[in-house]
């Protein structure tokens, strides 16, 4: 009997060489899996579909991960406010775990021999993808037929010609990889340190020029309703949140940063519906939560975007951290309003049953209501006690002298 292997299938270059030396070179049963994450449309999983079946493998099956990718990993990155380096929503590092996981669980449900996907060995992906599979199902082989074989893009070609394939050889000036949490981008301006990408390298163009207000609801930490439209799961939130943002052409930029392997390296993105639910959020956990809430969650959500990034979505740390993020967002409710425009959006303010911004304990910088100067006197002295007796005692340490 042939051995099985389960192919993680996108249906491009690389995959499609996966699937026929899979099959005619190495002479596995070849099922390919496409683990959709809220970038392909019915359509388009259709054309997925068929051409796995034109390759020659044996089953293809589609995975409707959107739903549970929000529920295990995008959730905890809207309670964190999650931005590497500050700038970038870790759209691609979140999706290939889910995607490795979602393929590696499948890999088990079909009693497989084998697991591949078709990473080359320049990349984040190849260590997520690894590592995952090592995790869920450490008995099964992991075949990287682009990595071990170090295959040129011509090979690639040259070796679907001679098995007859017919596609669309032609690459693309730019590699799009699109996903509920944004879109990637990568071009030759992504590959130098000093350019960046042109209008017509992003996939959603700027078609809306007049501002526009929305309102966005939150039901302890997550989006539940865009402009009164109520949902049945945050994930339909999102995407309804991006078909109106999008046309602004809202949430580009280039993210700079250090990849698993130990080399720096760009990449372009456009995310108008993660980062304006990011910021919203995190505007109205400014208003709802506590001082040092904000200041523990600012620290572990930062260890949580790098262990994704990382690929150790698996440590039972990340668990801990997200057991945390869930309890921070109890009262982290109430409706954010904003403006948005051409490029860029503005965050109005918020309103919340649980605005810690109440006036009845007094207004910042012009009224107090719950304490008397006498109080401010007595404070101030016992704050700024342990720094009097350090001065006192060393005589040679002085204060700052300006």
């Amino acid at each position: 009997m042939k051995k099985k292997v389960v192919l993680a299938f996108s249906g491009g270059l690389d995959t499609s060489f996966c699937a026929i030396y899979l099959t005619k070179t190495l002479g596995y049963e070849v099922h390919a899996v496409t683990v959709n994450t809220g970038g392909f449309s019915d359509e388009e999983i259709q054309q997925i579909k068929t051409r796995a079946l034109a390759l020659g493998v044996d089953s293809y099956h589609c995975v409707d991960a959107v739903k549970s990718y929000y529920d295990s990993c995008i959730k905890y990155l809207v309670f964190g406010n999650v931005l590497k380096n500050n700038t970038y929503p870790l759209s691609v590092s979140a999706e290939r775990t889910i995607q490795a996981t979602s393929i590696a669980n499948y890999a088990l449900q079909i009693n497989a021999d084998a697991v591949a996907h078709g990473s080359t060995g320049a990349g984040n992906d190849q260590v997520r993808f690894d590592v995952i599979f090592s995790v869920i199902c450490p008995q099964i082989e992991i075949i990287t037929p682009i990595r071990d074989l170090k295959l040129s893009r011509e090979a690639e070609i040259e070796f679907l010609k001679e098995h007859g394939v017919e596609m669309n050889f032609e690459k693309a000036l730019y590699s799009i990889n699109k996903g509920l949490w944004g879109t990637s981008v990568g071009g030759k301006e992504t590959l130098t340190s000093h350019e960046y990408l042109p209008e017509d390298a992003f996939p959603s163009p700027l078609e809306k020029t007049e501002a526009e207000k929305i309102s966005l609801t939150f039901n302890q930490g997550e989006l539940v309703s865009v402009n009164e439209i109520s949902f049945a799961h945050p994930s339909e939130a999102i995407q309804h949140l991006e078909k109106i943002a999008a046309p602004f052409a809202i949430g580009r930029d280039i993210h700079v940063g250090d990849t698993i392997i130990g080399i720096k390296g760009r990449v372009g993105f456009e995310a108008a519906s993660a980062l304006i639910t990011l910021k919203a959020h995190h505007l109205l956990e400014k208003h709802t939560l506590s001082k040092f809430q904000l200041s523990m969650k600012a620290q572990l959500s930062e260890w949580y975007g790098s262990w994704l990034h990382e690929g150790l979505f698996l440590d039972p740390a990340m668990r801990d951290i997200e057991a945390f993020l869930q309890s921070s967002q109890k009262m982290v409710s109430g409706t954010v309003y904003v403006t948005l425009l051409p490029y860029r959006f503005i965050l109005n303010g918020i309103e919340s049953e649980h605005d810690l911004m109440a006036s009845k304990f007094g207004s910042y910088g012009e009224m107090n209501n719950a304490w008397t100067g006498e109080d401010v006197k007595g404070f101030s002295k016992i704050v700024s006690n342990s720094l009097s007796i350090y001065y006192q005692v060393n005589k040679e340490a002085k204060p700052l002298e300006i």
